[in-house]
C-alpha cells in the first residue's frame, strides 16, 4: 500500500512561514522507501509532503505528529511576536 499526503498551510507573511519551516525541519526524514516527510516554504505557504509504504497507522501517526509540531511552532511564534 502506498499512502501520500500533501499539506499546505498559508500564513499572513513569509516570515511566519519561514519560522514554521525552521521549527519542523528536523522532522524531515527519509527511511528508504518506507516513510518520508519533507516540509518546505513556498512564498507564504508551508508545504509538507508525507509518503508512506507502511501501515496506515504509521501514516496517520506521522501526520498527527507533524501537525502537532506545527501547532506548537505557531503558538511559540505568536508568543514571541507579542
Amino acid at each position: 500500500m502506498k499512502l501520500e499526503a500533501r499539506i499546505s498551510l498559508e500564513y499572513d507573511d513569509e516570515k511566519i512561514a519561514e519560522a514554521i519551516v525552521k521549527a519542523v525541519s528536523p522532522d524531515n526524514v527519509e527511511y528508504g522507501e518506507m516513510l518520508s516527510v519533507k516540509t518546505f516554504k513556498k512564498e507564504n505557504r508551508v508545504i509538507s509532503l508525507v509518503f508512506c509504504k507502511e501501515k496506515i497507522g504509521t501514516f496517520i501517526s506521522t501526520i498527527d505528529d507533524l501537525l502537532r509540531c506545527i501547532s506548537v511552532a505557531e503558538k511559540t511564534f505568536k508568543v514571541i511576536k507579542e
